[in-house]
């Protein structure tokens, strides 16, 4: 176990973790093997979700006529929204209902696969929106049985939702994404198929890498699972149980790989090595984030998205303005890193060094600057906006947006260290412009 003091036993702390582990493939050309195994799970009737992009491509298309190779019938849903609302969830889940089906296929992104999740949920346990809505939002209500088979067939360089049981979206009257967190969501298994981020805009891959390196340095520096309280019952350990070895297996891989491959992948149009290394970058923090939970970055990153006025970047839909997810998850971590750095140097040194930093001669108090030096200078060779001002927001934003962004508990008390209202606010201000 690497860094192991820093699970050291805590008065009142959790003294065992939990390893979900994800049935995955991968490898060029897994999604023709979709028909065989919806049909090894029982799947007869299978809703196909996307979005309208991705309905135009070829891997739709190739997952749609494997499937009906297989004997399947399959219903094609094109409706999913690129950052989906609460709106859009039920919509999606209307159809799942009308269309009785026992079988979920998702093709697409983040968006995509968190729309078929919670699809999956509520019309199979059909409740009032807000039931299983993470709380201090929604009920935090459990998912009451399991859910029928979804595979999940990621097409971005991403998200990691093929391997966790959260789905994210905006909750339109509050103006501030949230999710549903349950380990009944989980897909039944992911095919992960490279060739799919071949032809992405270079801001989407750009976006989805950024999420997938928050989500490895957020696992990493989170909580120790030793110093979160220990559950009143084993079955009520949470999915997002702190950093453990188990998530740091993950981690450490999916930062080396960033650390090689991010900027080519972004900057490189012809450049299919370093996608496809993205994508594995992204299933190994998947299954760390999924162990462990991500924490700050990720919680003030709502509010960031849900606040939007005017943003409109290259490569997303211009009907209406968005900040897409990586992105506004990116823009506040050079500054949550430099926060969180004195509560475990060696972790945030240890990151720094994986992604490609030179940390020779840093020291315990160098390690927050080391590390936000290095996000930033990915930042800058991506073209990534600097910081929130530059998706559009200025100090007077800041009191929406820490008000926007508090109620997040799950993921701002997964950070090393307290989060209250002040602190959120400094790091807003502080997220403002970094160069």
């Amino acid at each position: 176990m690497a860094c192991c003091h820093y699970f050291a036993p805590s008065e009142g702390g959790d003294e065992a973790f939990s390893i979900d582990a994800s049935t995955i493939t991968f490898g060029p050309g897994v999604l023709r093997e979709a028909g065989d195994h919806a049909a090894s799970m029982g799947i007869k009737r299978a809703a196909l979700m996307t979005d309208k992009v991705m309905a135009g491509l070829e891997h739709l298309a190739v997952v749609k006529a494997a499937l009906e190779g297989a004997g399947i019938d399959v219903v094609v849903y094109d409706e999913v929204r690129v950052e989906p609302t609460d709106e859009s969830f039920m919509a999606a889940t209307r159809f799942a209902q009308e269309g009785k089906f026992d079988g979920f296929i998702s093709v697409g992104g983040g968006s995509v696969m968190d729309t078929t999740k919670a699809a999956n949920l509520y019309s199979t346990y059909p409740a009032e929106f807000l039931t299983y809505v993470n709380p201090p939002i929604g009920g935090g209500q459990p998912v009451p049985g399991p859910l029928k088979p979804h595979i999940a067939c990621p097409s971005t360089c991403g998200t990691g939702s093929e391997c966790t049981g959260i789905a994210v979206f905006d909750l339109l009257a509050m103006r501030a994404k949230t999710g549903i967190v349950s380990r009944r969501l989980r897909p039944s298994m992911a095919l992960v198929d490279p060739v799919c981020t071949h032809t992405l805009p270079k801001n989407v891959v750009a976006a989805s890498a950024f999420d997938v390196l928050s989500h490895a340095l957020e696992s990493y520096t989170a909580v120790a699972y030793t110093r979160r309280k220990a559950p009143a019952r084993p079955s009520l350990r949470p999915m997002s149980q702190g950093a453990n070895p188990w998530s740091d297996l993950g981690c450490r891989e999916a930062l080396r790989v960033l650390g090689e491959n991010l900027v080519r992948g972004v900057n490189d149009p012809v450049d299919t090595e370093a996608k496809g290394q993205l994508i594995w970058a992204a299933t190994l923090a998947g299954i760390a984030f999924g162990n462990a939970g991500c924490h700050a970055p990720h919680g003030m990153s709502y509010s960031v998205s849900g606040m939007v006025r005017d943003f409109q970047p290259d490569g997303y839909p211009k009907a209406e303005a968005i900040v897409p997810h990586g992105m506004s998850v990116i823009v506040n971590s050079p500054a949550v890193f430099r926060f969180t750095a004195e509560a475990c140097p060696e972790r945030h040194l240890e990151a720094a060094r994986w992604l490609g930093a030179d940390i020779r001669g840093a020291t315990a108090r160098d390690a927050g600057e080391v590390l936000a030096g290095h996000l930033i200078q990915f930042m800058k060779s991506t073209d990534m906006p600097n910081g929130i001002g530059g998706v559009g927001y200025n100090r007077d934003d800041i009191p929406g947006l820490t008000e926007g962004s508090f109620p997040q508990r799950r993921l701002l008390d997964n950070a090393p260290r307290s989060i209250g209202k002040e602190e959120l606010t400094k790091l807003y201000q502080d997220a403002l412009a970094y160069w």
